[in-house]
């Protein structure tokens, strides 16, 4: 008899193949998920590092690179300035907007890899379902 697999081992066997295959679609770029991440922020306008830290921390683990190595890489790429206003904010250059967009254009086909077979509507639901799952447990832990 099959007993189906209950969901806490489908969100880890789903979490560490999406991590597998990121490496591999941002891999011929020299990139992780994490530069991608920066990437994808500063393509939304300057951050400061702060700003950078506290978009970026729910999906950052503690396992995770330190951000001040990974935006260091993309400086060193040249895919990164400091805006000149003093604030400390960072931004893209020509270099990583480009940067971006191939991943970008990575991103999106992995994207409908991992969505093929599925409706808008069924993402949606899954995605509606797993909220209120985490939200229960959430109000959960606070009430202890």
């Amino acid at each position: 008899m099959n007993t189906p697999r209950p969901i806490g081992y489908w969100l880890k066997h789903l979490h560490e193949l999406l991590e597998r295959q990121l490496e591999v679609t941002l891999a011929g770029l020299g990139l992780g998920r994490r530069h991608w991440q920066i990437l994808n922020t500063l393509d939304g306008g300057a951050r400061t590092p702060a700003e950078l830290r506290a978009a970026l921390a729910p999906f950052w683990s503690a396992d995770a690179p330190a951000l001040d190595a990974v935006l260091a890489r993309l400086a060193e790429l040249g895919w990164t300035r400091r805006a000149g206003d003093g604030s400390g904010a960072l931004l893209l250059t020509g270099a990583g907007r480009a940067a971006h967009q191939e991943a970008a254009a990575r991103i999106a086909e992995t994207r409908a890899l991992v969505l093929a077979g599925l409706t808008p509507e069924q993402y949606g639901e899954t995605v509606r379902v797993l909220s209120v799952m985490a939200g229960n447990v959430e109000a959960a832990l606070a009430g202890r």
